[in-house]
């Protein structure tokens, strides 16, 4: 009898565990990193202005250039974006007292493919181009390929300065 007892306490916590595991989404919680990045690049050549647009996102009117960056998004949509030396190629400065950041994704709307785009409050740049947000985006389910972009404060769509790569 005490065996039979001793097996059923040990049966009701391992399926509670399996249920405590299940319920934390195996193993990912809501502030699991989706993205992140240690690089941007500015915007140039064949990017520069609307006719190639990445994501509906155009690109800004001049090249732009970027010394550093480094970010993340989380699972519930937490971002932190920073930037330096964020400034058009040609003048050596930003003439842009804000930014705003893009977090684009591809998701499914309706069973099919879609681009949402999730813009970010204007935060305050310095005209030797450095900036840093930090907030949330209501990211879509899904979120596939997420790409961050610095844009304009103004716009809509608005323009993209620095985008995520190399």
């Amino acid at each position: 009898m005490r065996r039979k007892w001793i097996g059923a306490v040990v049966l009701a916590l391992a399926l509670g565990l399996v249920a405590q595991v299940s319920l934390a989404d195996n193993g990912h919680s809501s502030d699991s990193t989706v993205l992140r990045f240690k690089t941007m690049v500015g915007d140039q050549g064949p990017y520069v202005g609307p006719a190639n647009a990445i994501r509906g996102i155009p690109g800004a009117g001049s090249p732009w250039s970027i010394d550093k960056a480094n970010g993340t998004l989380k699972q519930n949509g937490d971002l932190d974006v920073k930037v330096k030396g964020l400034i058009i190629t040609g003048t050596g400065a930003n003439p842009v007292p804000t930014f705003r950041a893009v977090v684009s994704c591809q998701s499914i709307a309706n069973g099919a493919a879609t681009v949402v785009n999730r813009v970010t409050a204007p935060f305050p740049a310095t005209t030797t181009g450095d900036a840093q947000f930090q907030g949330n985006v209501a990211l879509p389910s899904p979120c596939v390929a997420p790409i961050v972009f610095v844009t304009t404060g103004t716009g809509d769509p608005p323009a993209w300065f620095s985008v995520t790569g190399v």
